[in-house]
């Protein structure tokens, strides 16, 4: 038997969610008719995954865009075809057949553009004679462009050429990209969700429309990517990281509003009644949670770069489509399935005791269970321990990060039996590290005048006397006469700290010296110098982005929660989630205990764009899980006005949403360890890593104890603060929905102080 509410007006999500309820059949049809219509947009006017990976306004840029112009065989994917002789030398006339034969085969293929004779361009045999290289050049302008089946017919062709004596390998970025092959963990995400569900609520309906929700805006979600991709640089990893955050935050925001549910049928109402409840209460902290996910994302436009700026839009994509199945899509599936929330219930537990039970105190609101009880108050008698031990923890996690050696990994890191990383040992052997990353220097001959060329050799022998620069090969010439190109091998490899160095060196030193005398202006380019301009570009922007994002949660926090000291402690436990996250990764990436045991077996430098895109990633989902905890604080503290108490309560609520949330959240994350892409292994290791920190060390030890610390200072707002901001309550107006024979005010257990 139900209930109905008191006469009240709902806020504007309750409204929303009972019109939803009301005409389910007509949502369902707009769901799905909006699929259809991103479907068809998608194939019409989709975009491929192309970005354009350099600095804008940077040396290395201006370097491209003259190799572009002049020499597009140079400008285009380069790949490595390494040739090793274990008996003879390269030069023996039957190995220079197989290889001629071998060039022959690969010049024949789709999007080769060009093909180097390793034995008459410079450099091209090593001084040892048993090793050599030639390049072939592309016509795609970025890996990604080159299809996946024409890389293999390159790979199946070197494949047949080698034979027992005869080492044939192809490096390249396309190459790598080939050989790590599709890889998503949205199936595996979903399974995994599902499995924790069952367990946290008992029932089968209960557990299914987490997962209906976040499936119904993964497809729609996915669909937009290609539209995003057509007017913007998107990589084709931000998909994948759009997919799973959309996945895991569809499936939190509902799991949060179906426990929500469960509590107001449970207290009498309807489900009609409950769905608007749900709503205008549950409802309302998941909106300000996805605001803070955007705000997070909106802070990649803060570097600068296409790529991250098309990362953001995808991912904010995905968010908002989540926000508007929250509000609209999860309302019409109660109007079907709300009445049989509890139905189909798994066989361990007995109902009403089993895992998904649901226990309402006399005012309406959620009982806290013993569980949760017994560790809040384990954590207000010991909050000072409770204190140290957590920020203790989280410092000791960070303390990696100190050390972090930031860079792009190469195929160095690659597995071994990769082919890419078989041409990147036989290339570091033969010809020596350097030859894994040449800088390319260009130059217009045009602006020294007539006697550009003949200065050339000034410039060589400067480069070449640098230290740190192990050759230069003599320079090439456009087909005009006016462009030259000088390929610099460094001593050192492209990872190292002293190919940096180098790099640094040449622009601001050399090159500036060598122009006053010869008149050329020389820009330092190839993927090397390229990488190195990315990660100081993102270095650099890091401080606003961090700024910014924080500053703006913060105040996001001030008008929610209505305090000052609940705003900055937040900011601050999040700041060290996310720092604490950092840590996981540079030890990882060490290559030593910890690093093995997720498949990184070398010293891997962390690509800038990680934090980057973690703290932006982690730092929201982090404002989601305080926004889930703090708003049912602050509604016991408003109708208790007891510190303590309002601490057990919002445990209570939240303590089995935040755990089951951030179970789902690091099983979907940890979905891309497996990667062989290091990058994505480190994306999702370290978010990973960072929720299972913040919802246990967090959000269950450091928060509530530095809480009751604090006491009724938690709550400080000056008043003439408090009267200027607009009143948003996050929390919901609970008392509005309760049955009029709940709502009497009853004696409630006080918690013990």
């Amino acid at each position: 038997m139900t209930t109905s509410v008191q006469h009240q007006r709902p806020g504007p999500l309750g409204r929303l969610a009972g019109v939803s309820f009301r005409h389910r059949r007509r949502v369902l049809l707009g769901w799905a008719a909006a699929l259809a219509v991103a479907a068809g947009l998608a194939a019409a006017f989709g975009g491929d995954y192309e970005v354009d990976y350099s600095t804008p306004g940077s040396d290395s840029q201006q370097a491209q865009q003259l190799l572009m112009e002049r020499f597009p065989a140079q400008a285009g994917e380069p790949v490595d075809v390494v040739v090793r002789s274990d008996d003879v030398p390269v030069t023996d006339p039957a190995v220079r057949a197989e290889v001629g034969a071998l060039l022959d085969s690969l010049r024949d293929l789709p999007h080769v553009a060009a093909v180097d004779d390793p034995y008459t361009s410079p450099g091209g045999v090593a001084p040892d004679g048993q090793t050599l290289v030639a390049r072939l050049g592309l016509d795609v302008d970025a890996p990604e462009d080159m299809p996946v089946a024409d890389t293999e017919r390159l790979l199946d062709a070197a494949s047949a050429a080698a034979r027992p004596g005869l080492d044939v390998a192809l490096g390249g970025d396309t190459i790598r990209t080939a050989e790590a092959g599709e890889f998503g963990g949205e199936m595996v995400g979903i399974v995994a969700a599902a499995v924790i569900l069952l367990v946290t609520f008992g029932t089968v309906v209960a557990a299914g429309l987490p997962i209906g929700v976040a499936v119904a805006g993964l497809a729609v979600s996915s669909t937009l990517t290609g539209l995003v991709a057509a007017v913007m640089d998107v990589p084709n990893w931000a998909p994948i990281l759009a997919s799973l955050l959309g996945i895991a935050l569809g499936i939190d925001y509902v799991l949060l509003m179906v426990t929500r549910f469960r509590e107001w049928r449970a207290a009498g109402l309807s489900p009609h009644d409950a769905t608007v409840a749900t709503l205008d209460t549950a409802g309302r902290a998941v909106m300000v949670a996805g605001s803070t996910v955007m705000i997070s994302m909106f802070g990649l436009f803060a570097t600068g770069l296409t790529f991250m700026q098309g990362t953001a839009v995808v991912t904010m994509v995905a968010v908002l489509v989540v926000l508007a199945a929250s509000a609209t899509l999860f309302p019409a599936l109660l109007g079907f399935f709300g009445h049989r929330i509890e139905r189909w219930r798994l066989g361990f537990g007995r109902r009403g005791r089993g895992a998904g039970s649901v226990a309402v105190a006399d005012g309406g609101h959620l009982a806290p269970s013993r569980g949760w009880l017994r560790w809040s108050r384990l954590i207000e008698r010991r909050r000072v321990v409770a204190v140290v031990l957590g920020t203790g923890v989280m410092l000791a996690l960070a303390a990696p990060f100190l050390g972090a050696r930031f860079g792009f990994p190469d195929a160095g890191n690659d597995p071994e039996d990769h082919s890419a990383r078989q041409a990147y040992d036989l290339l570091a052997d033969g010809f020596g590290a350097g030859a894994n990353g040449p800088l390319l220097l260009v130059t217009s001959l045009g602006g020294a005048g007539s006697d550009g060329e003949s200065a050339l050799p000034a410039v060589t022998d400067a480069v070449a006397a640098t230290p740190g620069v192990a050759a230069v090969l003599p320079p090439a010439l456009d087909p005009a006469g006016d462009t030259a190109l000088l390929t610099v091998l460094p001593s050192t490899g492209p990872q190292d700290a002293a190919t940096e160095s180098l790099v640094h060196t040449l622009r601001d030193d050399v090159l500036p010296a060598a122009s006053e005398s010869t008149g050329l202006d020389v820009h330092v380019g190839g993927v090397t110098a390229a990488a190195i301009d990315v990660n100081e570009t993102m270095a650099g922007g890091l401080p606003l982005l961090i700024g910014g994002v924080v500053v703006v949660s913060m105040l996001l926090l001030l008008v929610s929660f209505r305090s000052v000291v609940v705003m900055l402690t937040a900011a601050v436990m999040n700041l060290l989630s996310v720092v604490a996250a950092y840590g996981v990764v540079a030890l990882v990436l060490e290559g030593g205990w910890a690093g093995q045991l997720v498949g990184i077996d070398t010293e891997t430098p962390m690509p800038a764009y990680v934090p980057v895109v973690m703290f932006t990633v982690l730092f929201g989902l982090s404002m989601d899980y305080e926004v889930f905890l703090i708003s049912r604080m602050r509604e016991s503290w408003l109708r208790t006005r007891d510190n303590a108490r309002s601490i057990v309560d919002g445990l209570a609520g939240t303590g089995r949403v935040i755990t089951a949330a951030a179970a789902i959240m690091v099983t979907v994350f940890a979905a891309l360890v497996p990667s062989p892409d290091v990058v994505l292994k480190s994306l999702g290791l370290g978010m990973a890593a960072a929720i299972l920190i913040d919802a246990t060390v967090v959000r269950m030890l450091l928060v509530p104890a530095t809480m009751h610390v604090l006491g009724r200072a938690n709550w400080w707002m000056p008043g003439w603060l408090d009267r200027r901001l607009p009143q948003l309550y996050v929390e919901g107006r609970p008392e509005l929905f309760l049955p009029a024979a709940a709502a009497q005010p009853t004696p409630e257990p006080a918690a013990r102080t």
